[in-house]
Order: C-alpha cells, then structure tokens, then sequence
C-alpha cells in the first residue's frame, strides 16, 4: 500500500471513529438533555399522546389535560390561568413547557420521571401511554387570591411563607398573563400571543418573585444589618447609635441624608430599637461600616443569600457585594449600592425572624399523587439554617413590632391582630425612581405567615411611592387572609 492511500485510510479510519464517539454521546450522554429541551418536537409529540397530571390547589385544578379530537389528543387548559401564571407556567406545542411547574416538574407531569418506573411498568407492558403524576401544591387559594387582587394592575411581587415549613402560601408576579394563549392548539394565535407577550417591555413572561434582574432591597435589608449586629454581641437594641442629619461615607465627601432630611431622634444618638422603628439611614450607614463588608455578608448569607434555589421553580440567588470599598458598605446599611435580592429571599428573611432564628426551605409541591390521587411522595419541612439566634429573632421581631405600631409600617396593621414589619424605599438608576418594599409576619407572637411585597416604581421620578405608603397596604390584606387561615 502506497503512502497516500495509507494516510487515507487513516484519516477515514478516524472519520468513522469520531462519528462512532458523536453517535454514543449523542444517544447516550446528551439523550436526557435534549428530550427535556423545550420545543423538541418528537418529545412533544410524544408527551401529546398521554394525559399530562394536573397541578392543584386546595383540591382544585389551576392546569389539567382536556381530550381533544386531534392528532393531538390532549390540550393543557387553565382554569385561573391569570392568577397562577407564573406558579404553573405553560405547556405549548410550540414552545414547550414555559417557565413554571410546567418545566421545573416536567417529568412528574408527563409521566416519565424515574421515580415512576414500577409505578408505569403495568401500562408499559400492555403497550398504554401512562398519565402524568398530579402535584398537590402548598399555595392558600385565599392567600394567593388577597396577593393577586392587592397588588392590582401594579407591577411588583408578593411571597408568603409559613414560617415553621417554608410551605410557600402565595407566589405573584405582575404583570402577569393568560398561559391558555399559548396552550391553544392554533399553532398561528400562539404564535403571535408568544411575539406579542415575549416583546413587551413590561415583561409579564418573568417570575419577578423568584428571578428577573433582582432587586435593591432598600431598607428592608436593615434586618439582615440589625441581626449581624444583634449577633456580634457588641450591640443591643438600647445601643446608642451616631443619627446626623447626614453620614458622610468614609474616603469621600458624599453623605446620605436620611428619609426626607428628618433628624431620627432630635438629638445626635439615636438607639439600635428607634433605627429601626423610624428607619435611620445615617445610623445604619454608620453601623454597616462598623460591622464592615465579611461580617454582613456572612449574616446575608446565613439567611440565604448567594445560594440558588429549586422550590421547585428556580429561584435566583441574591447578592451582598463583599468587595465593597468603606463608601460602598456605608450605602449596603441601607440596601443600596450592589446588594440585590429576589421577594422570595426577602421573604425568607422575615420568615426566618418568625421562626426563632431558624430558617425554613422554601416548597411549592405539597404531595405527588398519582392519577387515582394515591400519594407517590410528600415533601418534608427541612430547615435551611439557623440564621441567628432566638435572642436576636425576638429582639427584631419586638423592633419590627414597633416599626407597625409607631413607625413607617403602619398601613400593614391588621385589627385584632399584632404584625411584625419592614418598610423599604429602594432608589435604583440615576433618574430618582424608587421601588417601594414591606416584608413582615403575622401574628407577631405565633406567626403563622410571613410576606414579602415589592412594588416597582411607577414613573422614572419619584413620586412619594415609598414603602409604607404602598407596599405595606397590599401586605396588610395578604397578611389578613394568612392569619385567618
């Protein structure tokens, strides 16, 4: 055999190996990844011809599979798809399961998660497309209904925990929209439903509650600054604190005022309690570059942040900027400069403070039942961590009392009832806009719900739309049906 046929030979020889390794890691390694992606047509197809489970809450469907007299043979239908839009997301021939239950759990619902194999096994050896499982959720109808109704035609987010679970009792995101618009078996209308609402500037296709860019969280992030310093054991809430008219960042010749130009006492100290009660920025400034940027990032952590969640539905993890300079750790006191967060990490925040200190994994999925409503597996409360101590958790549940009583938070009281809250006005760009925050539980002595509410700016200037004005009347009626549960 001459050279070149020789050197021929070798390069067809590795051709077909190569397309030997691309077959196997195709076929083998990649199967499961790419049956899962969303719009994969022959796995579509596939999951058409068998009835998908159904989510409920308190026993009622929000999504099921109808029969249709199609190729199709099933189409996913919500009942109260507005409401639930972003808890269940979407199942579209076109565009796959959409962000949501529909994607997070998809195997349970389609059928063909392992952990239902010797469940199956019977209709697999009679040749009959198995059902979906059927996800019991933790949601409160009433709970989720006061969150969708108060939070209106605003854009924003509501969470509510139970606080000894982590059971999540309302998830909302507005705007929100009709998941039936993309469930349709008229390829041409979900179509332009998925343009016209993937092109809105509003973005009503994204869970603000669990993701989306995050959040400043404004002053609703001085609980997590107040605990560190709880914790350190060098402050107590009748610790006197520095409250000028205004706090000059260290290195620099910027100072922040606090709310309005007000004085935080009338006097130059002011106590750790009434920082909080009256939401003392140049205290907190002062304070957060005391604690500086190690110890508040590790009590941000404590309670959750830089952690990424599956509730099931992704949550992103929220953020402390540990590299800040002195500057940027003054502005982090008061939740400005880079901490984000997500409502879900705010929530668990208060929650955890409910708790004793100890902070509860979110859920979403109460029980997994099949399709004769047999139970396949319940989810078991799991503590998340002990975020601070039960000394400290009653001594800012006592400050958080006092913030609803004789503080910003007023306009989260509920009548019979004492609440424990937060207010926060989070500037963000450089127009002036704010987003308005309450986070809080109720009752205060035996908390049976936690809640966290964003409101997004309304205009690009401010315009009074700070927390206790508008995100702690919404928390007021969530909070309502939470104790009356």
């Amino acid at each position: 055999m001459n050279s070149p046929i020789r050197k021929l030979a070798v390069v067809v020889s590795l051709m077909f190996a190569a397309l030997l390794v691309a077959i196997t890691w195709i076929q083998f390694f990649q199967a499961d990844t790419l049956r899962e992606t969303a719009g994969n047509r022959r796995t579509l197809l596939q999951e058409y011809g068998r009835e998908r489970g159904a989510i409920l809450v308190d026993g009622t469907p929000i999504a099921e599979s109808e029969p249709t007299d199609n190729d199709l043979r099933w189409m996913r239908t919500y009942s109260q798809g507005q409401r639930y839009s972003h808890v269940s997301g979407y199942y579209s021939f076109t565009y796959g399961p959409g962000p949501g239950l529909e994607r997070s759990s998809n195997a349970l619902l389609a059928g063909s998660d392992s952990s239902l194999f010797y469940r199956r096994l019977p209709d697999i050896l009679i040749g009959r497309e198995p059902t979906g499982a059927t996800l019991e959720l933790t949601i409160d109808a009433d709970v989720q209904r006061a969150a969708d109704e108060a939070l209106g035609d605003r854009r924003g987010a509501v969470v509510a925990l139970d606080p000894s679970t982590g059971a999540i009792l309302a998830l909302v995101s507005h705007p929100t929209y009709d998941p039936n618009s993309l469930s349709s078996h008229n390829l041409n209308a979900v179509q332009q439903a998925y343009e016209q609402l993937s092109t809105d500037e509003s973005r009503p296709l994204t869970n603000r509650a669990t993701g989306g860019d995050l959040y400043p969280p404004g002053s609703v992030f001085k609980l997590v600054v107040a605990a560190a310093a709880l914790e350190s054991n060098e402050f107590d809430p009748d610790s006197e604190l520095p409250s000028p008219l205004r706090y000059t960042l260290p290195g620099t010749e910027t100072s922040i005022p606090n709310f309005g130009g007000s004085s935080c006492s009338g006097e130059d100290t002011t106590t750790l309690f009434d920082s909080v009660r009256v939401s003392c920025n140049t205290s907190f400034g002062w304070l957060a570059n005391e604690l500086g940027a190690e110890t508040l990032n590790q009590q941000a952590e404590a309670f959750g942040f830089g952690q990424s969640l599956q509730v099931p539905l992704p949550v992103t993890a929220s953020r402390y900027p540990v590299d800040a300079d002195d500057a940027q750790v003054g502005l982090t006191g008061i939740g400005q400069y880079d901490v984000r967060v997500t409502p879900m990490q705010v929530a668990m925040v208060s929650a955890g403070i409910a708790n004793g200190g100890q902070v509860m994994t979110p859920y979403l999925v109460e029980t997994v039942r099949d399709k004769d409503l047999s139970e396949i597996d319940t989810t078991k409360a799991q503590e998340f961590n002990d975020a601070i101590s039960e000394t400290t958790a009653q001594q800012l549940t006592e400050m958080m009392v006092a913030v609803v009583e004789s503080g910003s938070g007023s306009r989260a009281a509920v009548p019979g009832v004492q609440v424990a809250g937060k207010t926060g006005t989070a500037e963000f760009g450089t127009s002036g806009a704010a987003h308005a925050w309450f986070t809080g539980f109720a009752p205060a002595d035996d908390p049976n719900i936690a809640v966290a509410v964003v409101v997004e700016s309304a205009t690009d200037d401010w315009t009074g739309e700070t927390g206790g004005v508008v995100a702690a009347p919404i928390a007021q009626q969530v909070l309502e049906a939470g104790v009356n549960r």
